[in-house]
């Protein structure tokens, strides 16, 4: 296994984030502030105290796993400057959405119980979390089984004046987006979704997007490490025709 490093971008040496065949899946950090978990790695924003955006693999072999007991959420340690309590949430009308969903991390207890830092989590409503965010997550795990390998990136769009939640005042997303690049043969290929902060029974290809358009949106350059020639192809692209929503 290798790791490369985006340029400009601070890490926690200790523990390297799963990467595969040497690809570099992480995007850019506007924070410069970059830390990787065993399973999982992402860039806090303190500005907004919770991640800018939160990235993974997802194979096939990540999907099987027992059901396990959820445990309490607890602060990253690994966040410098604190990632926000969990107390913040507390009878504030909204749910702790996970961005890395514990269902797809079902494959180890260790795996599992580090979706339950608060580093992982953004302000999602009980409709949205459990309705259309929660058809995303099922369909890209369906994805997962018939592609085998997945990169993953997902977080809420950040932005000035947006609500807060808390005595650490923990911004209330609007909309927030997954990106998923199969990055195998025969076909390498890549899908982004934009999806309104709000409870919804569309089709989910009604939110596809361009990779263009959101890092247009969120000032992140998502797959820097692509050659650049691919990477324009994929990224310009709000095509879907190669993912089943059957």
């Amino acid at each position: 296994m290798y790791l490369f490093i985006p340029k400009n971008d601070t890490i926690d040496t200790d523990v390297n984030p799963v990467a595969v065949s040497g690809f570099n899946y992480l995007p850019t950090s506007t924070t410069n502030t970059i830390v990787n978990h065993q399973y999982y790695s992402l860039s806090y924003n303190e500005n907004y105290e919770q991640a800018e955006w939160v990235a993974y693999e997802l194979t096939n072999d990540h999907l099987s796993g027992s059901n396990r007991k959820r445990p309490y959420f607890i602060q990253d340690k690994k966040v410098k400057t604190q990632s926000a309590d969990y107390r913040n949430y507390k009878k504030s009308g909204y749910t702790k959405g996970h961005l890395c969903p514990a269902g797809d991390r079902k494959f180890s207890k260790t795996a599992f119980d580090e979706t339950f830092l608060t580093s992982n989590i953004s302000p999602q409503k009980a409709d949205f979390n459990g309705g259309v965010w929660n058809r995303l997550e099922q369909k890209t795990r369906y994805w997962a089984s018939k592609d085998k390998q997945l990169f993953v990136v997902t977080g809420g769009v950040l932005s000035k004046n947006l609500k807060t939640i808390g005595h650490e005042k923990v911004a209330v997303p609007t909309h927030f987006y997954k990106i998923l690049l199969d990055y195998s043969e025969p076909k390498i290929k890549a899908i982004a979704f934009l999806v309104p902060h709000e409870a919804s029974k569309k089709p989910l290809y009604t939110f596809v997007v361009s990779i263009d358009h959101l890092e247009k949106l969120t000032n992140i350059d998502f797959f820097p490490a692509l050659p650049d020639d691919l990477e324009t192809k994929l990224e310009a692209s709000s095509s879907y025709k190669d993912w089943s929503f059957n």
